[in-house]
């Protein structure tokens, strides 16, 4: 089948098209790269010509509240209105853990608004959320900072790798639409402060982590389990020591 990858250029998106061209599928990677832009349309209706699913892993340029809710709710209405316009049947979007969860977050708010629009749009679609990835360890500690100090909670996630989420993503675009959600997570619960201590470590770098309760996630502060899948959802197998331990 045709399909279209929206940030098919990016760590998720790049993986993707491998995968699902791998796997014998007609797959077009679409980004401002590559002549489609999903903010402005430029492309779009020219490369969902003949598509049957489109699947978005795009990500906002910016994390402030304001412009990464512009984002999701600019781009996702110019890619539903493109696929209602070319007859593409299947909408497959890559969101968060927890966003409905954490309200303080801009950004999980923003996720929770792209899943509504995706949900009242009348296109068969599924909905995949991920829990963080273990490459996204330094830009966790980057953003937390402090000298040679990284501050951070010690709230629970489950986080996972990215290859874990690619599979996910795939085998649900390339089946009939969920009409609903479905959560991808980790195999194991870590703290965020270990899970970063320990990412560091392995890399060496010298940044202590010091656990401090005040400081947010995404501007969110997760108090309990809100960043852990719930019931029923699909568990990779990939663990964070041996993601670590492969890197080596």
């Amino acid at each position: 089948m045709k399909i279209v990858v929206i940030g098919g250029t990016g760590l998720i998106g790049s993986k993707l098209v491998d995968r699902l061209r791998a796997d014998g599928h007609d797959v077009l990677p679409a980004s401002p790269n590559t002549g489609v832009d999903s903010i402005t349309g430029e492309g779009l209706d020219q490369a969902l010509k003949g598509a049957e699913v489109v699947v978005d892993v795009s990500n906002s340029p910016s994390f402030e509240d304001s412009a990464v809710l512009e984002f999701f709710r600019t781009s996702t209405r110019n890619l539903l209105a493109a696929e209602a316009a070319a007859g593409v049947g299947h909408h497959v979007a890559l969101s968060v853990v927890g966003s409905d969860a954490l309200p303080d977050s801009g950004y999980l708010r923003a996720k929770v608004a792209q899943e509504e629009l995706i949900k009242e749009s009348g296109i068969g679609y599924s909905i995949v959320r991920a829990t963080q990835f273990f490459e996204f360890v330094k830009g966790i500690a980057a953003g937390s900072t402090e000298g040679d100090t990284v501050r951070l909670p010690s709230s629970l996630l489950q986080p996972l790798a990215s290859d874990d989420v690619v599979a996910a993503v795939a085998r649900v675009a390339v089946a009939a639409p969920l009409k609903g959600t479905t959560e991808v997570a980790g195999p194991e619960e870590l703290h965020l402060d270990e899970f970063v201590r320990t990412g560091l470590a392995a890399e060496k770098d010298p940044r202590e982590v010091v656990t401090d309760e005040s400081v947010g996630y995404f501007g969110a502060h997760p108090r309990g389990r809100e960043l852990l899948p719930g019931p029923g959802a699909h568990l990779a197998g990939t663990r964070f020591a041996d993601w670590l331990a492969g890197r080596r």
